[in-house]
């Protein structure tokens, strides 16, 4: 009896679970993987991965966030062999990235870009907020409808690193992939050129306007000296991001958390702003010459005379509009019937202005922008309008497929979740739960059971 119990210690099969043995190597019932164990010592977690999956620890969670990278899998891994090359070449990691960094936030980060701060707005004061919301549902429909597509492909198979790409050839076959492969890589390429433009308008236009190199004399100059600034600062950039390519992108991935932080917090401000201005408007006026906007590019003063001591002088708006600074000069019919008023140009959601911005105003190029609501001496039909004048002219010409092909843009970045599938511990699962469908339903081969035996043509 006694040599029984010792080739049973000696045997394969070693100390059983719960004879002495005071810790086991891992929180499941039928798991022998070491290395699966050692994932979860210490964490007191559920004894179920389906527990494990959907109610993560907060120090999980704050983890994740401080690992979080913008570089799929395989890039690290080019990256790593080059550096690491006639040296000891590092073992692969297995994807452990979950469905909140792996996919959702990645989304996330993409689709709130330079269309949703440079544009929306615009389309909305154009548009209308009615049309607003039938250009955005046509766009998330579309949206949705290859969401829905691309969590049936990820659910009817294994999905390997590859994410979009692979699901497009596998479903339509390498030729339909390659080709639909080919424009999707174009269509990234002028994303590229998009945002570096929405970039080098945001600093020249609202941040650091005196970084501009060509500066326009007159209102009608400002659209080509914008267009040559763009030129030279979008070369420096592009050059900027060659280099950051040629060198690693790596060393910018380090910054991919406080990246991800700046465009929270940018949605967050949009909200805190429109709660502020609701009961605190901003001081951002407007001058309007009768009903006309005038841009303030050559006069500081909203007004026609001002008083300087005990007498009456022209301003500088005067001279913009008559032959001299005399109060006896000949001045433009227009500016002569109509008065000069200042409005405010965030009046507010207080102020009524949602009511006012219902319906579209589309406008044509070339036409003078209008307030909506004031009365004005107009001029007689066929009378000519001086394009020096300090009015605004709409610079291009509107209609709602227009609006609809500047917004679109801006709701197709869920590809960015797809394209990390190798980053995925279960993509399967990750991809179809973040873009709202049903997970998939999974096949678990117990430990010691006989494998079972499917027909060929399902297997």
């Amino acid at each position: 009896m006694l040599n029984n119990l010792t080739d049973c210690e000696d045997g394969d099969g070693g100390a059983n679970p719960g004879d002495g043995n005071p810790k086991e190597s891992s929180p499941f019932i039928n798991s022998t993987d070491t290395e699966r164990g050692k994932e979860y010592d210490g964490k007191n977690m559920a004894l179920f991965e389906e527990e494990m999956d959907t109610s993560p620890m907060v120090s999980s969670l704050l983890s994740g966030l401080a690992n979080y990278t913008n570089l799929p899998q395989g890039s690290r891994e080019h990256e790593e062999a080059e550096n690491n090359e006639g040296g000891r070449k590092k073992p692969v990691q297995a994807p452990r990235m979950g469905t909140f960094m792996g996919v959702y936030l990645p989304c996330l980060q993409n689709i709130f870009g330079v269309i949703l701060f440079l544009r929306l707005t615009w389309v909305v004061g154009i548009a209308g907020i009615m049309e607003s919301f039938c250009m955005v549902f046509i766009c998330c429909s579309c949206t949705m409808l290859t969401a829905i597509s691309m969590s049936a492909i990820a659910t009817n198979g294994v999905v390997p690193a590859g994410g979009s790409y692979y699901m497009i050839s596998r479903s339509l076959g390498p030729e339909f992939g390659g080709a639909v492969g080919l424009c999707f890589y174009l269509g990234t390429t002028f994303a590229g050129a998009m945002y570096i433009l929405g970039t080098i308008e945001i600093l020249l236009a609202y941040l650091f306007p005196a970084m501009a190199i060509f500066k326009a004399e007159d209102a009608s100059g400002e659209a080509a000296a914008l267009l040559n600034n763009m030129r030279v600062y979008g070369t420096c950039v592009l050059t900027c991001m060659a280099t950051v390519v040629f060198v690693g992108v790596k060393y910018v991935n380090k910054f991919a958390l406080v990246f991800l932080g700046c465009v929270i917090l940018s949605i967050l401000a949009i909200y805190a702003g429109v709660i502020k201005s609701a009961f605190d408007p901003p001081n951002f006026p407007i001058c309007l010459l009768g009903n006309r906007t005038l841009s303030r590019h050559g006069f500081d003063v909203c007004a026609k005379l001002a008083w300087e001591g005990n007498e009456t002088v022209t301003t500088e708006l005067w001279g913009l509009f008559c032959s001299s600074r005399f109060l006896n000069a000949t001045c433009d019919e227009y500016f002569t019937r109509n008065n000069v008023t200042e409005i405010q140009g965030i009046p507010g959601a207080a102020s009524g202005l949602i009511k006012e911005n219902l319906w579209s105003s589309y406008l044509t190029k070339g036409v003078i922008v209008e307030r909506s609501g004031m009365t004005s001496v107009g001029l007689a039909d066929g009378t000519p309008i001086d394009m020096d004048h300090p009015y605004v002219f709409s610079d291009m010409t509107s209609y709602f497929t227009l609006l609809v092909g500047i917004y679109f843009p801006s709701v197709t970045g869920i590809m960015a979740g797809s394209n990390r599938s190798g980053d995925l511990r279960d993509a399967q699962k990750s991809i179809p739960i973040s873009h709202g469908s049903s997970p998939k339903t999974e096949i678990v081969e117990l430990e010691g059971a006989p494998s079972p035996e499917f027909p060929p043509w399902d297997r």
